[in-house]
């Protein structure tokens, strides 16, 4: 499988400004192509194939006044460009047509100098090496200081150089890794994910959630504050956007460290990990908008997923619309309503339950059925988690 690794750089001034050159001609070269497109669909013609495209917008380009800075960058990067305007339209025609599973994709949009993220990317075919000296050479650019907190497995692939919103430069390394197989172990989990604590595990484990956008509410609405009095179009208020951006990357950065600390000690003591399927999206519309993203979901289970692959692990998402947390995990019973402000509460049979942790049971319990099912076993509904357990029809599963 590939996976990305990604470390920080330390370009010079002078390999800044060749850095932004490259970044404003890759810019440019896929707006070009984007323009000629849509022109040629305003104008009823043909669609424009990618080899055209190729030689119209870069080889013929280079040769006009307009354009002639272009042969200043690496061919390598141009070409990268194109493939992502290519990629953007393919994945356009694919969703349209119904071809492309997930939500439907919008067509590409033209690229702007003052977008928060800038990139280009260099194959192998540029030959970027990584010297004995540890830096990174790239063509046109020169030796950039690399910050190494970890060897390299692999030989890349590709590396993107990264320039974010908060002025920060990153080189991420596309690596072929084989899977990594972790000795089998007998806990399975079942996850409930929430605001108040982070995760409930199906074994009473909760895991507090450590709110980083909140706590850094304060120092942020004091830089907003700031920023807003600077004039629009000076130096002044182009530092103090800068000065908020790197506070949201911070807070972007302690969260993604966190969900990697998570996932990784999940994925170390548990043989299975089952999951609900949120509709994450939806639930960020809410008035918990902010408290949603400040959890980072998506994320966290997305680390799950493809360590869970690495390391040999299983890892299933159950139906969004199962009532995990209506349902008891002892007798089965499905309660009518079960409003957010209820935490705990008591079945008719009398068992007590803890609501997140219940949840997580009949997470872990709809998950094993389902892989059961999947297996081709047949499942059935019958009594709660205890009683399932009890008639050993939930042993023995891989």
């Amino acid at each position: 499988m590939q996976l990305r690794y990604n470390y920080r750089l330390s370009p010079t001034p002078g390999q800044r400004q060749a850095l932004a050159r490259a970044f404003g001609c890759a810019r440019v070269v896929f707006n070009d192509g984007l323009r000629a497109r849509t022109d040629a669909r305003e104008q009823g013609l043909p669609y424009v194939p990618d080899g055209e495209l190729s030689t119209r917008v870069i080889t013929q380009a280079k040769q006009t006044p307009e354009r002639s800075w272009l042969g200043e960058v690496s061919a390598v990067v141009l070409q990268q460009a194109l493939a992502d305007l290519n990629k953007a339209y393919r994945n356009f025609f694919a969703s349209i047509t119904g071809k492309r599973q997930g939500p439907k994709v919008a067509p590409p949009r033209f690229r702007s100098r003052k977008d928060n993220r800038q990139a280009i990317r260099f194959t192998r075919n540029a030959r970027f090496q990584v010297t004995a000296g540890g830096k990174l050479r790239l063509p046109k650019i020169g030796d950039v200081p690399v910050r190494w907190s970890r060897d390299l497995p692999a030989e890349p692939s590709s590396v993107t150089v990264v320039k974010d919103g908060a002025g920060r430069y990153f080189a991420s390394f596309v690596i072929e890794v084989a899977e990594q197989p972790l000795p089998q172990v007998e806990p399975e989990a079942g996850i409930d994910l929430g605001l108040s604590a982070f995760a409930v595990l199906s074994n009473g484990r909760k895991i507090d959630s450590p709110r980083f956008l909140r706590r850094a509410e304060k120092k942020l609405k004091r830089l907003q504050r700031e920023l807003s009095r600077k004039a629009k179009g000076s130096n002044n208020r182009a530092k103090a956007r800068q000065q908020v951006a790197r506070q949201h990357a911070k807070v972007a950065d302690a969260r993604r460290e966190f969900h990697h600390q998570q996932s990784t000690k999940l994925i170390r003591d548990t043989q299975a990990i089952y999951v609900e399927d949120l509709a994450v999206k939806g639930l960020a519309r809410t008035r918990l908008a902010k408290s949603v993203h400040d959890a980072g979901w998506s994320q966290f289970l997305t680390m799950l997923e493809y360590k869970a692959v690495l390391y040999g692990r299983v890892f299933h998402r159950i139906d969004r619309w199962f009532p995990s947390s209506k349902l008891c995990s002892e007798c089965g019973a499905l309660a009518e309503s079960m409003p957010l402000n209820v935490r705990e509460w008591t079945c008719p049979c009398g068992a007590a339950h803890d609501r997140d942790v219940n949840a997580a049971k009949n997470i872990l319990a709809a998950g094993r059925a389902e892989r059961l099912n999947a297996c081709g076993a047949q499942v059935r509904p019958g009594p709660g988690l205890a009683q399932r357990e009890e008639a050993g029809s939930l042993r023995g599963v891989a």
